[in-house]
């Protein structure tokens, strides 16, 4: 009398139905397929130039616009605003060129996002002036009616923390943005005098300007 050979899947102890009815192990088998794809997936790309080298005339954020993009995340500004134009028809005519990686080289973290309860930033350096954003972030509606955004008046009053700026710069080269020893002993004279509310709209004045 013959004898059936176990599938290799049984003999061992993998079969789908031991997978199928253990959550734990079904759990760990999904995150290890997960991980094994996104590192296919996302190694590659830190070997990649188009994602590691800058686009031509990017430059590092000035001492300024360093502190107005510190201002920026903490207030969570990024929490309702995206910095990633998708390369669509609609989002490029209505925001302009689409986001390259190339543009965001220097930016650790980067603003890539997804939630828009305001419009994307990515290219409103030079849309407006100075004054519509000093305007705009004391209050909004003055210049957009509809807008939800709240107010910032207390950034027109708070100065700019030029001692954090030095110590902020000099890790930021040791990840590989080109600041000098120049740059970094001037960082402090640089900000003098200057608010938070001057620090931000230089920020904004500073996005997407390398592409056009």
């Amino acid at each position: 009398m013959s004898q059936t050979t176990p599938s290799t899947s049984t003999a061992t102890g993998f079969s789908h139905e031991k997978v199928e009815t253990h959550n734990f192990l079904m759990i760990v088998l999904i995150l290890l397929v997960v991980a094994v794809g996104g590192l296919v997936e996302i190694v590659p790309l830190f070997f990649q130039k188009s994602t590691t080298e800058p686009i031509a005339g990017l430059k590092p954020y000035t001492a300024l616009q360093l502190a107005g993009r510190d201002i920026y995340l903490r207030e969570g500004c990024y929490n309702c605003h995206s910095q990633m134009i998708r390369p669509f028809r609609a989002e490029t005519l209505r925001y302009g060129h689409y986001s390259v990686a190339g543009e965001f080289v220097y930016d650790h973290p980067f603003q890539w996002g997804s939630k828009r309860t305001g419009p994307d930033l990515q290219r409103v350096g030079g849309k407006y002036s100075d004054e519509w954003h000093r305007i705009h972030l004391n209050n909004p509606r003055d210049v957009v009616p509809e807008s939800n955004m709240p107010a910032y008046t207390w950034l027109e009053k708070s100065p700019v923390d030029a001692a954090a700026l030095p110590a902020h710069m000099r890790a930021l080269r040791k990840v590989g943005v080109p600041y000098t020893d120049e740059d970094i002993a001037g960082a402090q004279a640089a900000v003098e005098g200057r608010t938070e509310m001057d620090a931000t709209i230089a920020y904004l004045q500073s996005l997407g300007r390398s592409l056009k």
